[in-house]
C-alpha cells in the first residue's frame, strides 16, 4: 500500500480520494478482484491517493443474507469509530472499507492490512455464530408451541 498525497487536478486546494471521484483516469490503477467463489469475493481499487475494498460476504441461504445485511447495516451505521469504515458498500458487495494517505500517515500500514483480515474473518464468525443460535431459539419455539398439542 503505497499511497501519496495527491492534490485534485481539476480543483485548487481540494484532496478527495481519486477512487470515489474518477476524475482523472490516469491516477486510476486497474481493479483487482480476488474470489473464492461468485457469492464470495473482494474488491480491491487503488489510485495514487486512496485504495478502496468491497467484500461481498458468503451467503448460503436465505437466513444468511438476512443476518449478514443486518450485521453490515449495525456496522455501517457506526463507521465513523471504525474510520476506514464507508457507510454504503459498492453496488453488488456487502461492505466498503476506504483508505487514504491520510490513514496511511497517521496509522501502521501492516495493522490497516491486519485488521481488514481480522475482520473479514470475524464477521464470518459472528453470523455464523448468529445462525446457530437464531436455529436453536426457533427449535425451543417450535418444541413448547408443538408441545401444547401434543399434551
Amino acid at each position: 500500500m503505497s499511497l501519496e498525497n495527491f492534490s485534485s487536478q481539476t480543483v485548487e486546494r481540494h484532496n478527495k480520494p481519486e477512487v470515489e471521484a474518477s476524475t482523472s483516469r490516469e491516477v486510476l490503477l486497474n481493479p483487482l478482484i480476488i474470489s473464492r467463489s461468485a457469492n464470495e469475493r473482494v474488491l480491491i481499487e487503488s489510485s495514487i491517493n486512496s485504495v478502496r475494498m468491497s467484500i461481498k460476504i458468503k451467503q448460503a441461504d436465505e437466513i444468511e443474507q438476512i443476518l449478514c445485511h443486518k450485521f453490515t447495516r449495525f456496522m455501517m451505521v457506526r463507521a465513523e469509530s471504525f474510520i476506514i469504515l464507508r457507510r454504503k458498500p459498492i453496488q453488488g458487495y456487502d461492505i466498503s472499507f476506504l483508505i487514504t494517505n491520510f490513514h496511511t500517515e497517521s496509522m501502521l500500514k501492516h495493522k490497516l492490512v491486519d485488521f481488514i483480515i481480522q475482520f473479514m474473518e470475524d464477521v464470518d464468525k459472528e453470523i455464523s455464530e448468529m445462525k446457530l443460535s437464531l436455529n436453536a431459539r426457533a427449535r425451543i419455539v417450535a418444541e413448547s408451541y408443538l408441545s401444547a398439542f401434543g399434551s
